[in-house]
């Protein structure tokens, strides 16, 4: 089933970790430019019907509209804090289009800080949600390693508390098995999911899965670092 696909890409001004994190360089373009430039490929391959930047920047929708993308409103300052959930500002741009008469029955969230996307695998994200009747689909690295068999938490004593009882029994990493992290690249949802539950993501979501080394969230100055060593050349 083709859907009606309609991509939000977020990007607020406020950013502690990095000072302008979302227009910041990597390589000789804004970072929110890699995602604009994957959302429009796919528009202009009809997998989407509609590209748009949410935020409640200027300088950041002076940005992106220099690469092509559409803002068709800032987001209120309400829906900008540091305390904002995705969930609201998607709500929101949804709500601008019923207002106007645009329907779409799918969102497809590409968030700025996780820019590693090929084509393939977001044509691959895209077709495998229009051929399932899945509410949502989110992208995850397989983790091998990292289980709750070496995980922690601390007390206020700074004493640590295993998650897992088997935490030093002697379990082998290969009998407890692979787990899939989600990566924060690719969300993609039902227009009516997203609005009857106020939630992106439902309680057993498809998968595509991504390369672990693809799954670069920028938060911190090492993000930065570790993506410009990853895709500079």
């Amino acid at each position: 089933m083709k859907r009606s696909i309609l991509c939000i890409i977020p990007a607020r001004c406020g950013s502690k970790g990095i000072i302008d994190k979302n227009i910041i360089d990597v390589c000789g373009k804004p970072l929110i430019a890699y995602s604009i430039e994957s959302a429009l490929k796919l528009q202009s391959e009809n997998l989407i019907a509609k590209v748009i930047v949410s935020t409640d920047c200027e300088k950041i929708a002076s940005v992106a509209k220099e690469y092509g993308a559409d803002i068709p409103f800032l987001r209120p300052d309400e829906l900008s804090h540091d305390k904002s959930k995705s969930i609201d500002f998607m709500i929101h741009a949804l709500a601008y289009f019923d207002n106007i008469g645009e329907k779409y029955d799918t969102v497809l969230l590409l968030q700025p800080t996780s820019p590693i996307r090929s084509f393939y695998l977001l044509k691959q994200a895209i077709d495998t949600f229009n051929n399932s009747n899945n509410d949502s689909l989110i992208s995850c690295y397989k983790e091998e390693y990292i289980n709750d068999l070496v995980m922690y938490k601390i007390d206020s004593e700074n004493t640590l508390k295993p998650m897992n009882k088997y935490h030093n029994k002697g379990v082998r990493r290969q009998d407890h098995g692979e787990v899939f992290v989600r990566n924060g690249s690719i969300y993609i949802t039902k227009t009516d999911y997203l609005k009857n539950t106020g939630q992106i993501i439902s309680d057993e979501p498809l998968l595509i899965e991504m390369k672990k080394s693809d799954s670069i969230n920028i938060d911190t100055m090492e993000d930065l670092i570790l993506l410009r060593n990853a895709i500079c050349k």
